[in-house]
């Protein structure tokens, strides 16, 4: 097992780790909309906080030597199921791959974020 980090995208906020390697496959944590640069979300509309995720997860990909079309599935939380058509428009260009997902819809989600993305991958 390896642990998986990078300054280029958000801290773990607790006690996880950004992502975790095991044999060949990665297992990356639940992304929300921090930008990594000022430690906070800044973006204030679906869209703006998913691309955001997207590049987060971009970003710890790289760091294990990876990339979005290895990504096996992911799973996306919603603050609200109303978003979705408009979230789906940005993950849409950054999975292009179409890996396997669940999206659901969640009472609350950490930091006041409206998106969360995690996925598992394949190194």
């Amino acid at each position: 097992m390896k642990i998986i980090h990078t300054d280029k995208a958000p801290a773990a906020v607790g006690p996880y780790s950004q992502a975790i390697a095991a044999g060949n496959t990665l297992y990356l944590s639940g992304q929300i909309a921090i930008n990594p640069a000022e430690g906070r979300i800044v973006a204030t509309t679906i869209e703006a906080q998913a691309e955001q995720c997207c590049c987060n997860i971009e970003e710890v990909l790289a760091a294990a030597g990876t990339d979005m079309s290895h990504v096996l599935k992911t799973t996306c939380f919603l603050a609200d199921i109303a978003d979705f058509k408009a979230f789906n428009e940005v993950y849409a260009k950054h999975f292009i791959s179409k890996p396997a997902r669940s999206c659901v819809a969640v009472k609350a989600l950490p930091a006041g974020a409206l998106c969360e993305v995690e996925a598992v991958a394949e190194l």
